[in-house]
């Protein structure tokens, strides 16, 4: 039996769609025989990602870090999606609380002491799609969609990991065209390890966490590291921090028309309007 669920204090988009306001359950964590579960937990906007988001995931990052007995962790979203993305809706709440910022909390899992895994379902696109790039394994379900779809929205990327997971042709595929490609290509160009059918997503990655709970914990760590460290040396941190590079100064500050425009549909005339301008040319995505 379904609950009903009240939407009587919720804000809604110019078109009308209810957006659920942020809530201590957007992200949750339990842990059961050696495997710790973080799972963004906003079904209802397909786990989009805002300052709550950040705040309650960094809070669940502790937990697991805290918990002696996970010794691997499972990141994963609740419903049909990982994450679609940065919340763009996130004006309609207006949250002036202390959060740590995107870009931190996702070096947070690159550098995490344990290995986490993204299970991946349905959607991961934009800061969904870097989020699950940031964690060491990735295994998708075979009709999840990833991509970096936010050149279309007139955004620039959030977190710089699509170079440092695939080959140039491809980084500028992902990072350039805008596309949500289904999971084959994902694997194909490198972003991420298995694909798996969608009823065995769960059971995939517990069975890859359940192998790295039981190896020597220390040895874990130091080849992640070791991992992480022939990147960084690589210019992973620089690429991460772009927005710092001097260099970057006047393409960062142009104004884009196009772009500007764009918003401007979906703050005036709601998703719907904002989805048919942004995706013309491509795909339902």
């Amino acid at each position: 039996m379904t609950t009903e669920v009240d939407q009587s204090g919720w804000q809604t988009t110019p078109d009308g769609i209810p957006i659920p306001p942020p809530g201590p359950d957007d992200v949750l964590y339990d842990s059961s025989d050696g495997v710790g579960r973080i799972t963004l937990n906003r079904p209802l906007v397909l786990n989009a990602i805002n300052r709550n988001v950040t705040r309650l995931l960094d809070t669940a990052l502790d937990q697991a870090e805290a918990d002696e007995d996970a010794r691997a962790i499972i990141l994963t979203g609740a419903g049909r999606a990982f994450s679609a993305g940065g919340d763009l809706w996130s004006s309609l709440y207006p949250d002036d609380d202390p959060a740590p910022s995107s870009i931190d909390v996702m070096m947070r899992i690159w550098s995490f002491p344990k290995p986490i895994i993204a299970a991946v379902r349905g959607h991961a696109v934009g800061q969904g799609c870097e989020l699950a790039g940031v964690c060491d394994l990735t295994v998708a379900s075979e009709t999840a969609r990833l991509g970096e779809i936010q050149i279309r929205h007139g955004f620039g990327v959030p977190v710089l990991i699509t170079p440092f997971l695939t080959g140039q042709k491809q980084a500028k595929e992902v990072l350039l065209l805008g596309e949500a490609i289904g999971a084959e290509d994902a694997l194909r160009v490198g972003l991420v390890n298995r694909v798996v059918p969608d009823d065995e997503l769960e059971s995939a990655a517990e069975e890859m966490a359940r192998k790295l709970a039981a190896l020597p914990p220390a040895v874990v760590r130091l080849n992640k590291r070791l991992v992480n460290l022939v990147y960084e040396q690589m210019g992973l941190l620089d690429a991460v921090h772009y927005r710092d590079n001097d260099t970057l100064r006047d393409l960062l500050a142009a104004e884009d028309d196009v772009g500007a425009g764009r918003q401007r549909v979906r703050e005036e005339q709601g998703w719907e309007a904002f989805k048919r301008e942004r995706d013309r040319g491509y795909s339902q995505t």
